[in-house]
C-alpha cells in the first residue's frame, strides 16, 4: 500500500507529494531537501530564510532565493557583519526580497551571533548536529502520519534554545525542526519516497564536525 503522502510524478519519479507540486519544489526535493548538510554557509542560509519565511509559503522564497543570495551576499557570515543600519534601509528598498525591517535586522544580528558561535564550537554545523536525535526518539515508519505530528521535537525545541541563548533570532522550535529536515539531521522523506534510500545513505557516509564545547 503506498503512503498517501507519496506521489508518482509525470516523469515516473515517486516524491513526497509536497515536492511534487511544481519545478522548483521538485528540484528543491530531489537535490536538496533532506541531504545531509555540513556546510556553513548553507546552513547559515537556510536558518536565514527559514526566518523570512515565517507567514509565508516556502515556494514564495525558493522563488526569492538569487535575490536573497544577492542582496545578503551570499549569505556570508563574516560578511554580513559588515553590513550595518544604511545596509537595512538599502534592502528596505529591494523588490526582490521579503522586506520586513524585524527579519532583515535578525538576518545581520544571526550573522554576529554565528560568528561568535563558530568561534566557540568550530562551525555552526558541529552545533546544530550536535542536536541530531537518537534514532529511538524518532518514528519507527516514517510515514505521512507520523511526520504531520512532527511540527517540533524535543530535539528542535533544545536547538531553538540554544541558539536564542546566543542571540539568534526568529528560530522557535517548529523552524528549527524544519532546517533539521532540510539539512538531513532528521530524514522525513516518506516510506517509498525515491529520495529516501538515498539521504540515508549519503548520512551512513558524512562525517559530522566535531564541537569544542556546546554549553547547553
Amino acid at each position: 500500500m503506498v503512503d498517501r503522502g507519496v506521489v508518482q510524478g509525470d516523469d515516473g519519479v515517486w516524491r513526497c507529494a509536497w515536492g511534487d507540486g511544481t519545478p522548483a519544489y521538485r528540484r528543491y526535493h530531489d537535490e536538496e531537501w533532506g541531504r545531509p548538510c555540513v556546510d556553513d554557509r548553507w546552513l547559515f542560509e537556510k536558518i536565514c530564510l527559514e526566518g523570512f519565511q515565517a507567514g509565508l509559503s516556502w515556494l514564495t522564497i525558493l522563488n526569492k532565493r538569487d535575490n536573497f543570495r544577492a542582496a545578503f551576499a551570499d549569505f556570508d557570515i563574516d560578511a554580513l557583519c559588515r553590513f550595518n543600519r544604511r545596509s537595512v534601509d538599502r534592502l528596505m528598498k529591494d523588490s526582490g526580497i521579503v522586506r520586513n525591517r524585524r527579519k532583515i535586522e535578525a538576518t545581520l544580528a544571526n550573522a554576529k551571533a554565528a560568528r561568535a558561535l563558530r568561534d566557540e564550537c568550530g562551525s555552526l554545523a558541529a552545533f546544530v548536529w550536535g542536536f541530531e536525535p537518537d534514532p529511538v526518539a524518532r518514528p519507527a515508519r516514517v510515514t505521512w502520519a507520523a511526520v504531520h505530528k512532527l511540527a517540533q521535537t524535543e530535539a528542535s525545541r533544545g536547538l531553538s534554545r540554544a541558539l536564542k541563548k546566543r542571540g539568534f533570532q526568529f528560530v522557535g522550535p517548529t523552524t528549527m525542526y524544519a532546517l533539521m529536515q532540510a539539512a538531513g539531521v532528521v530524514n522525513d522523506h516518506l516510506e517509498g519516497c525515491g529520495a529516501r534510500a538515498g539521504c540515508l545513505a549519503a548520512r551512513a557516509a558524512l562525517r559530522v564536525p566535531g564541537a569544542r564545547g556546546r554549553g547547553g
